[in-house]
């Protein structure tokens, strides 16, 4: 389990706006909080939900509060992005992900070319090939399916025919997306939001690049590896 930095603090969003901010009640006060989020959050959020938020130990931060989950009545949904690489590394040197289980060597943020990098680098596998594997953080629910992006992404694009040209170098290639909900059983591309990006997402798979899909455990003691899920191609 990947535990909290700091202890959560209940409270309640009231609002979101300039992407990064939010408004919270707590103990009957509204205070800002950052939101570690650069999507949309479509239905990850409603005015009055209960949310849970973390206070920086950082005296000089100037928004001391984050936005860490919300409640939608279901499932506590994790907002935080950040969050997803710290699943995975926490994942990858455990050996909890059976398709990367026994890679010696866990390179994060590796650079791949001047201007690009890939968020973990495997190597040292006793007989498979250098792993390249990208994340992608998924809270967004349609029509009760879990789909990605919820908003338009262009650099998840330019992630996706990274992934395709180290894969026709004959290196694994993998996308591994992280479910921060558990109201959702599949995932599949949201080609309503991006069509793009899910004609890109189904050119990988074509080619051999490797889909993982992981959902977590969401509680407010931490984070932790509960299921792969089905990807809908």
């Amino acid at each position: 389990m990947l535990e909290w930095d700091s202890p959560l603090i209940s409270a309640t969003i009231l609002k979101r706006y300039k992407r990064f901010l939010a408004d919270v009640s707590l103990d009957g006060s509204t205070i800002l909080a950052h939101v570690p989020n650069t999507g949309a959050m479509t239905s990850c959020w409603e005015p009055h939900w209960p949310c849970a938020i973390t206070r920086s130990k950082n005296p000089d931060r100037k928004i001391p509060y984050t936005l860490e989950l919300t409640w939608n009545g279901e499932s506590w949904i994790g907002v935080n992005t950040a969050n997803a690489n710290k699943l995975v590394k926490n994942w990858l040197s455990l050996n909890l992900i059976p398709e990367l289980y026994g890679y010696k060597l866990i390179v994060p943020e590796k650079k791949i070319n001047p201007e690009s990098r890939v968020d973990f680098y495997l190597d040292q596998h006793p007989f498979l090939p250098s792993a390249y594997v990208e994340v992608k953080n998924v809270t967004l629910k349609l029509d009760s399916v879990a789909q990605f992006p919820d908003a338009k992404t262009e650099r998840g694009q330019k992630h996706l025919r990274e992934l395709m040209t180290l894969k026709q170098a004959g290196h694994r290639a993998i996308m591994l997306f992280v479910v921060q909900r558990e109201d959702v059983e599949i995932m599949k591309a949201a080609e309503s939001i991006d069509p793009v990006y899910a004609r890109l997402l189904r050119e990988a798979h074509k080619v051999g690049v490797e889909i993982l899909v992981y959902q977590c455990r969401m509680s407010l003691d931490g984070l932790a590896l509960k299921r792969p899920l089905y990807f809908q191609v």
